[in-house]
């Protein structure tokens, strides 16, 4: 279920809810109160609650999802925030720190618009739809939203919204009763059939579920869900994206191709999808397979055969506390991503590879010092890569790979370990 946090002193909720750090505590206080000006000044009233819904980070688990496969990840210490207030015009309206227009969709219909594809519309409308779907209540809202999760950046920055969204109407009109799994399918389905991408439901149901956990998607519509109790600072280590400021422009069909091939071979042995098969079978068909399917895709199959194996490994690592195993397969999961997979630059634009040249470079740094490990983050094409370096290496590494990107592009997370929640009273 979701974690609501109706507490009446506000320094215990901001300080439950984000790190408990004098400086971070301040900044989260001083962020919440803007929102809550800006609420007021656009609709003359204060708003009656208040959401928070946080990023994701991919550990493992690159591009399975979507064939019904495994994955490990973990909210983050970045999120989207909302002030609301209920209305009666059965009407949402949100507006948002990086739009001067609302957002407004009139909730009388809630079938698709093909011009709101690709838009917030889309995914307000979406989640919605789904709602009344699963035989939830909705109703119309007043929203302003502020977000510190980076679009393009591989934190699923739209999964955060939708989760968002989903939670509001949860709490406004269903007694904050739907569950999380609930929630992230609603959002996925908003974010495939109203947005338009084609995505999978890890990043949906992180955001909602929070922590670190390991997900087997093998019966989609009951993931089964492993929280793991780990912390990575209490390892000497902290986790870090580089964002690696790549053109994200017309990389749908990129990201559309990966499933596609790989439900291809899945299609060759009769099954739907890839988790329905194992690595043995795949290769004994090889020959037969290649005069049916192309090469790249037996090559990514490969890549999530084996990157599934990778995911329960890795859960098991860190259950045990084995971080050294954990970071060697971290390793594996970004090579296999960058010589199977092949998500690391697009096909359709070969001459920029902002990501290889990030990764190749955080490979050198991580070989002369002997301790870390880097991947690809997220979807890839284009975006970031993922880091787990000794707490004693950031500052260099940070003084390193800002000789070809920005300092700014550099960001150090943490695990936040609640997922999407509503606060009252701050």
């Amino acid at each position: 279920m979701n974690i609501n946090l109706p507490v009446t002193n506000p320094e215990i909720a901001l300080k439950d809810l984000y790190v408990n750090d004098e400086k971070i505590f301040f900044y989260q206080r001083n962020r919440y109160k803007k929102l809550s000006s800006n609420f007021e000044k656009i609709f003359g009233i204060k708003p009656v609650k208040f959401f928070s819904s946080p990023g994701r980070t991919e550990i493992s688990g690159n591009h399975t999802d979507h064939n019904h496969g495994k994955v490990l990840a973990a909210s983050i210490n970045l999120d989207s925030i909302a002030a609301v207030s209920p209305n009666n015009n059965n009407e949402v309206v949100l507006y948002s720190e990086n739009n001067i227009e609302p957002f407004t969709v009139n909730l009388l219909s809630t079938d698709y618009v093909e011009e709101e594809k690709a838009s917030t519309k889309a995914l307000i409308r979406g989640i919605a739809s789904g709602l009344k779907k699963f035989g939830y209540s909705t109703g119309g809202f007043n929203a302003f939203v502020s977000s510190d999760v980076m679009i393009g950046s591989g934190l699923s920055s739209s999964a955060t919204i939708e989760v968002l969204i989903g939670s509001i109407f949860n709490y406004l009109y269903n007694d904050g009763k739907i569950s999380t799994e609930e929630i992230a399918i609603i959002g996925k389905y908003a974010e495939n059939n109203y947005f338009g991408k084609p995505c999978g439901l890890m990043d949906q149901l992180t955001c909602a579920t929070g922590g670190i956990i390991g997900i087997d998607f093998y019966n989609p519509e009951k993931p089964i869900i492993k929280k793991i109790d780990f912390d990575f600072l209490a390892a000497g280590y902290k986790m870090i994206i580089v964002q690696t400021e790549a053109n994200h422009a017309d990389l749908t069909e990129d990201y559309a191709a990966i499933p596609e091939e790989m439900k291809q071979v899945a299609k060759y042995f009769n099954k739907g999808y890839l988790s329905e098969i194992s690595l043995e079978k795949l290769l004994l068909e090889i020959k037969p397979l290649r005069k049916v399917v192309s090469d790249r895709a037996i090559l990514r199959s490969i890549h999530f055969l084996e990157e599934n194996k990778r995911v329960e490994k890795q859960v098991e690592a860190l259950s045990e506390n084995n971080f050294e195993e954990f970071l060697s397969l971290v390793n594996e999961s970004g090579n296999s991503s960058y010589k199977y997979l092949q998500n690391i630059y697009s096909p359709h634009n070969f001459e920029e590879q902002e990501i290889s040249i990030a990764l190749a470079l955080s490979d050198i740094f991580i070989k002369e010092k002997g301790k870390g490990a880097c991947r690809v983050h997220g979807g890839g094409f284009a975006g970031t890569i993922q880091l787990f370096l000794p707490e004693y290496l950031v500052d260099e590494y940070i003084d390193y790979i800002s000789r070809v990107f920005n300092e700014d592009s550099v960001k150090i997370l943490s695990v936040r370990y609640y997922g999407a929640v509503c606060l009252t009273n701050i």
